[in-house]
């Protein structure tokens, strides 16, 4: 297993003990807590905190907002019942293959 993957795999084992943590003890049971429109409004605003650095070239910043994004997308993996392992195999799935066509399959615009 690569690092990444390792890391990856290691957070979402923390995320997921998590959900059954005291929300008043642990931020990511908070999350959960509150439920998902409240994972859903970190993912916006992290997502707007990501593009806005990318934005100002701040490339310091951009890691850091990123690392934000990523964790909270990791956040709703979990609260979805889902692992980061399903989404490597996405991507796995889609190496090599056009964009163009993948997207085409999927009936995207």
């Amino acid at each position: 297993m690569t690092d990444e993957r390792r890391i990856l795999g290691e957070l979402a084992d923390v995320l997921e003990a998590r959900r059954g943590a005291d929300p008043e003890s642990s931020y990511v049971a908070s999350l959960y807590a509150r439920g998902l429109d409240r994972i859903l409004r970190k993912i916006s605003e992290e997502a707007t905190e990501t593009l806005l650095a990318a934005r100002d070239g701040d490339r310091q910043a951009l890691v850091h907002e990123l690392a934000d994004l990523w964790f909270h997308t990791l956040v709703l993996l979990a609260s979805q019942d889902l692992r980061p392992e399903d989404v490597l195999a996405e991507l796995q799935r889609r190496t090599g293959v056009s964009g163009l066509e993948e997207k085409a399959a999927r009936g995207g615009d």
